[in-house]
């Protein structure tokens, strides 16, 4: 009798725990992985590395996106991000130009086809970035490795930005550091890529105040405000982390080179979705 009343209770005890909500292995995880977290390495001075230390090697990687959009072509990405596609004040047609490059599953994002992207696209590519702090020359260089294998400068030495500025794809952007952030002031960007995965438009309006904040030796904190009178109805703030894959370093990477990612992923009739390799 005493066994049939042990078997009942692990039977009910089964069924509850079934209809328990399953927590996820990160989070469950979350609280190992801050307490194993290393501090950020630091430079002679006493402030934060954005790059490796000396003698070491590294690149930043991730694969941030900057809005929750449910309808997005991969809307499981953008998940987990705080600021929903409706609380970004697009102005009407950018918000339909919005809509229509995910129902195009971002086909004609230039990225693909090896063109530059400026703002927070440039930090979203594959195999990663690196960042170079040349405080001799008062310069910190970002050097990109998949895409098109471009660099962008930041100046540090106190400049303003030109009164006629040439629209890039980088745009003309100056630095200065507040403590272990560094902080960059951007303008004078074109109109020929993509700010970011999430398809969000721009106009030769954008200006954007980054901010990279090194939290600890494998986590990078990138946090953007866009301003740009020409696509949005008021100023707007988002975010992601980078990554540390530490060994890695810059290698020759050419885009140009028998780049077959547009009709290998595309058919003229429409996006053909294909498994990663």
């Amino acid at each position: 009798m005493h066994k049939k009343w042990v078997v009942a209770f692990l039977i009910l005890l089964a069924v509850v725990l079934c209809f328990l909500p399953a927590r996820p292995f990160i989070a469950q995880n979350a609280g190992r992985g801050a307490l194993a977290a290393q501090p950020a390495p630091r430079g002679p001075g006493g402030r934060a590395l954005l790059g490796p230390r000396a003698g070491e090697k590294g690149v930043w990687q991730g694969d941030g996106r900057l809005v929750n959009n449910p309808n997005s072509y991969e809307p499981r990405a953008s998940a987990n991000v705080p600021l929903h596609i409706d609380n970004v004040p697009l102005q009407p047609w950018a918000r339909a130009m919005v809509n229509e490059r995910h129902a195009e599953f971002l086909r004609y994002e230039p990225h693909a086809r090896c063109k530059a992207s400026g703002g927070p696209r440039e930090f979203v590519t594959p195999y990663g970035f690196e960042i170079v702090e040349m405080p001799e020359l008062q310069r910190i260089y970002i050097f990109d490795i998949g895409g098109p294998h471009s660099f962008r400068t930041i100046y540090m030495d106190g400049r303003k930005h030109p009164k006629d500025v040439i629209p890039s794809f980088y745009g003309d952007s100056i630095g200065h550091w507040e403590s272990d952030t560094l902080i960059i002031d951007a303008v004078g960007f074109n109109e020929k890529f993509w700010t970011n995965r999430d398809g969000l438009p721009h106009t030769n309006q954008l200006h954007l105040i980054e901010k990279f904040t090194r939290v600890d030796l494998n986590t990078l904190k990138y946090e953007v405000t866009v301003d740009d009178p020409g696509a949005y109805t008021a100023p707007w703030t988002s975010g992601f982390n980078l990554r540390w894959t530490d060994g890695l370093e810059l290698f020759e990477y050419v885009c140009q080179d028998n780049n077959h990612f547009p009709e290998s992923v595309f058919t003229n009739d429409g996006p053909v979705i294909r498994a990663a390799h």
